[in-house]
């Protein structure tokens, strides 16, 4: 039997709980040193699929230098606004919950969720998130975007595992279902 996919979280976040600042600014995050890649590499290694939000791709697209940078992945990105394929994307405009919930009984590696806010806070809420990897930067930036925003869930988390990347701290859960 092959063994059930997880959909995955994997980010950086400041030490106050933030993905960004409001201006959507990431610099905060590189004035740490980190160990190498902090562990991205072994990380990407075991996804094949990656899903995110329309803010988040357009982010990417807009901020990052370079080529795509999942290409050789399977990507899908939530919006209400964009629809159909473009280059190497495909635009998902359906709930998020049952579309990965549909990923997940799809043979194939793991499914990380790229970014947090919006699409993230239906998927713990149904509790589809199987892990969080979240390394913490020892800064603290006051306000920005959070990674978990406000809502009406709980959801208990299994500390599977801690490491250290210099001067980032890795926390590593696996979300309780029962």
């Amino acid at each position: 039997m092959t063994p059930k996919r997880k959909v995955m979280m994997f980010i950086a976040m400041s030490l106050d709980g933030y993905i960004a600042t409001k201006d959507e600014s990431l610099e905060w995050l590189f004035k740490h040193e980190g160990d190498g890649d902090n562990g991205y590499e072994a990380f990407y290694d075991t996804i094949d699929t990656v899903i995110m939000g329309r803010k988040t791709y357009e982010w990417i697209k807009n901020k990052m230098s370079g080529d795509y940078p999942y290409k050789g992945k399977e990507n899908y990105i939530f919006s209400a606004s964009l629809t159909g394929e473009k280059g190497d994307v495909i635009f998902a405009n359906e709930d998020p919950v049952s579309f990965t919930e549909q990923l997940k009984k799809q043979e194939g590696k793991d499914i990380w969720i790229v970014g947090g806010g919006e699409l993230l806070l239906p998927l713990i809420k149904e509790k589809v998130v199987d892990e969080m990897i979240i390394a913490v930067a020892p800064t603290l930036i006051g306000n920005g975007i959070p990674l978990f925003n406000e809502g009406e869930y709980e959801l208990d988390l299994e500390l599977m595992g801690t490491r250290r990347f210099d001067d980032f701290a890795e926390l590593h859960y696996r979300v309780k279902k029962e």
